[in-house]
């Protein structure tokens, strides 16, 4: 066998110790690590989770065919199917399949058509008016009118559910059918992004009135759901009546769920899966040289993001803040957590993607552990500080926190890692609440998306707790202007103050990691919005 195979050998048969009693889990992830395992990858493997037997190699129609054949997806567990609260990839994919968007955007940042094939905006850019597809029908056989996106846009925007969403169009002033066949959406200022707003992952357009969103599955959608089970998989069949040519391809989609990435993984060298849309770096490596499986990498602006709370000690402290980045190397957790897959961070969600607005203009302040102990007996902790440090289980947010535990413990931060279900870390809002935490953001078309949902003030996800002024009016000034030249310069100083003051570090953005077998051709990995369109996917 060769070395990787050995590595993982070896910690299975610790993992066995471990199932056994014979190891403590502490022990066992110093193994991982001494193997050269990252930290998730250890962890996962110490969940257990086996594979179903194998089944026949799955078999997909030429694209231009009728529908024909099955492909069997893993994905994470789902806990939220209603699509204004969904928040993990594992509810997106499933969404993204039963229902449909007004627009999308392609592998090129464009907006495409979807549900809406035409628009005209205003001189003024406060009015854009969306000519729908016709003839497009909800899988209960009633039809798709204008009055449907009214009443999917006013419930996103409902400030009373509480939804991002709620702040991502509290711009928008009005919402109205023009007839059957189009909509008109009026702003209160201008928003050059609009249109991107309208693409966003919660955006998926429901009938009028639905009573249940999280279990009528009634979609307009490329799938039907046929059977969902909660904890094992979803079953789809493809939408004979879907009004996008060529799509679906193929006839069956069955989504599998798995408890943990490297059981997914393992189904995929079993045969079990045809593609694994996500996991961890070290599971990824091992998948790059394995026979009858391509592994993808793709750049995306998604990024983890290590955040202390900015409201209460002490995050309120500046000098806190600025020991926290005085103690992060951030190149080397580039190195160690991503294997330099992806772009290195600069505590700033506007990432190397963005070309147009991302700036190093503002220097990084370089690692030095002493400052940051001088900083923190100054800000009353003369014997250092103690945290909880809270993160889901999910990518490879485990491996990071392991790091950070070694670099910060060099400047008097100890810090207790708490490694939660994903379901269980977003859960009930708890991710708000924590005082330290890690959250995976998904990548974006545009940057403004997380400076309105996650750092201006009082935004409805801005875990942080930020609240700055100055970045503010910046904020504002970037979402509005129609001037490209204030925008850019707006962006530059927002990145010099996050960098400077803001109580969040973005140590990397990372890759979209994903494989699939041999064969499966047509499957690209999309940068955004985080939802693969697996309706195209062809031989």
């Amino acid at each position: 066998m060769d070395q990787s195979d050995e590595r993982l050998h070896v910690l299975q048969m610790a993992r066995s110790e471990v199932l056994a009693g014979r190891m403590s889990r502490r022990a066992f992830l110093r193994l991982g690590l001494a193997l050269g395992l990252s930290a998730g990858a250890t962890a996962l493997a110490a969940c257990g989770g086996t594979a179903p037997a194998p089944e026949p190699t799955t078999t997909l129609a030429p694209a231009g065919n009728s529908p024909s054949g099955r492909l069997r997806v893993a994905s994470e567990i789902p806990v939220q199917l209603d699509p204004a609260f969904a928040s993990s990839d594992a509810e997106i994919l499933i969404l993204n399949h039963v229902y449909d968007y007004l627009v999308d955007i392609d592998a090129g940042n464009n907006v495409i058509p979807r549900l809406a094939r035409e628009w005209t905006i205003s001189d003024d850019g406060l009015r854009y008016r969306l000519t729908l597809a016709s003839g497009v029908t909800f899988h209960d056989g009633s039809p798709f009118t204008a009055a449907d996106v009214v009443w999917t846009f006013n419930r996103l925007r409902d400030a009373s559910l509480q939804l991002p969403t709620a702040d991502l169009y509290a711009n928008v002033a009005d919402i109205a059918a023009d007839g059957d066949t189009a909509v008109v959406f009026t702003l209160s200022a201008p928003n050059p992004f609009f249109l991107y707003d309208l693409s966003d992952n919660h955006a998926l357009i429901l009938r009028a009135g639905t009573a249940n969103p999280a279990t009528s599955f009634n979609g307009t959608g490329p799938f039907k759901v046929v059977e969902y089970r909660t904890e094992n998989r979803v079953d789809l069949a493809a939408n004979p009546a879907y009004f996008q040519t060529g799509k679906p391809v193929v006839a069956t989609l069955e989504i599998i769920f798995f408890a943990d990435q490297a059981a997914a993984v393992d189904a995929l060298r079993g045969g079990q899966v045809d593609l694994v849309l996500r996991m961890p770096t070290p599971l990824f490596q091992t998948l790059q040289q394995t026979a009858g499986i391509v592994a993808v990498q793709t750049p995306t602006n998604g990024f983890d993001l290590v955040r202390l709370r900015a409201d209460r000690e002490p995050g309120n402290k500046p000098e806190v803040i600025r020991a926290l980045k005085l103690a992060t190397d951030r190149q080397a957790i580039f190195r160690q957590v991503k294997a330099g897959l992806g772009a290195g961070g600069r505590d700033s969600p506007i990432g190397p993607l963005f070309s147009a607005y991302y700036s190093e203009e503002t220097p990084l302040p370089a690692r030095d552990p002493a400052a940051a102990r001088a900083l923190l007996a100054s800000a009353g902790y003369p014997d250092g500080l103690k945290l909880d440090l809270h993160l889901p289980d999910s990518g490879d947010r485990p491996d990071l926190a392991v790091v950070l535990k070694e670099q910060w413990a060099e400047a008097g931060i100890d810090i207790n890692v708490i490694v939660e279900p994903e379901s269980v870390y977003y859960g009930d809002n708890g991710w708000l609440e924590v005082d330290l935490g890690i959250t995976g953001w998904g990548s974006r078309p545009v940057p403004q998306f997380y400076l309105d949902v996650m750092l201006v003030s009082g935004a409805v996800w801005n875990e942080s707790h930020f609240s700055d002024a100055e970045f503010d009016a910046l904020a504002a000034t970037a979402r509005t202007t129609l001037d490209e030249t204030e925008r850019v310069r707006a962006y530059r100083e927002i990145q010099r103050i996050l960098i400077e003051r803001g109580p969040i570090i973005i140590p990397y953005f990372f890759a979209q990691l994903s494989a699939h077998r041999e064969g499966l051709r047509g499957y690209v990995a999309k940068a955004f919005p985080g939802r693969t369109d697996l309706a195209t996917i062809a031989v």
